[in-house]
């Protein structure tokens, strides 16, 4: 009976390990599959964004697509037929598209 209590103490200490252990792995999982693939995906985004140029072809997120024709820091004027400007928000460009 004597023994089973000198060792009580020394479960809880492993018990503590234990309880944290699985949170600490299920974080390093979540950071691997979820939110660094994440911060790579938004640091293309804006790497394209900022490589935008007159005469780009883009398509929005609504599915338009034109030809950039003026860009400034904010707004993307997008020219969609021969008549026809539509102003934008830079951070509604969706891609580009490439005619190679």
């Amino acid at each position: 009976m004597l023994d089973q209590l000198a060792a009580a103490p020394n479960q809880g200490g492993g018990g503590l390990l234990g309880l944290i252990l699985p949170f600490v792995l299920m974080f390093v999982i979540f950071y691997f599959l979820l939110i660094r693939p994440q911060q790579k995906k938004q640091k293309q985004r804006t790497a394209m964004l900022s490589a935008l140029q007159k005469g780009d072809k883009v398509v929005t997120i609504g599915g338009l697509h034109g030809t950039i024709v003026e860009i400034t820091d904010d707004i993307v004027v997008l020219k969609v037929n021969d008549v026809t400007k539509l102003t934008f928000d830079r951070n509604s460009i969706s891609h580009s598209v490439n005619n190679t």
